[in-house]
């Protein structure tokens, strides 16, 4: 038997976001071989005028765009009473119980404007246990 033939790059699970009733969010778990993928797709290069160098600077709108692809796969029961605690949403007029739906728009505008939903993110999607079944 060879590790290599039992290694998977990604496998995902739906998992409770602690202290939002209700809220579950489908992660998946990125092997180091992807993250690093990641990373590397999203450097660009940038010319110091100091030096007069080429220097390479991590993007960081791209790389939230695609960890966040990579990472987040679907949700459900986000509701805007939800929505509150994790940023600032004008909810006036609305039904705090109606559901935001999943799209990949949604996700990369949490994750890049949640600073509490983005380290739940990362600290879930790195977690081996979450991902054994």
């Amino acid at each position: 038997m060879n590790l290599q033939d039992l290694m998977v790059d990604s496998k995902s699970a739906w998992i409770d976001f602690d202290g939002l009733d209700g809220f579950k969010v489908e992660v998946a778990m990125l092997s180091r071989k992807e993250l690093s993928n990641i990373r590397k797709s999203s450097i660009i290069n940038k010319f110091d005028r100091k030096t007069r160098l080429a220097v390479e600077e991590l993007d960081e709108e791209k790389f939230v765009a695609k960890f966040t692809a990579a990472t987040v796969k679907n949700w459900s029961g986000l509701t805007l009473k939800h929505l509150e605690t994790l940023l600032l949403v004008d909810t006036e007029g609305k039904d705090l119980d109606s559901e935001l739906e999943y799209s990949q728009e949604n996700a990369e505008v949490l994750v890049s404007s949640s600073s509490e939903f983005d380290e739940w993110l990362n600290s879930v999607s790195f977690d081996l246990v979450n991902f054994r079944s």
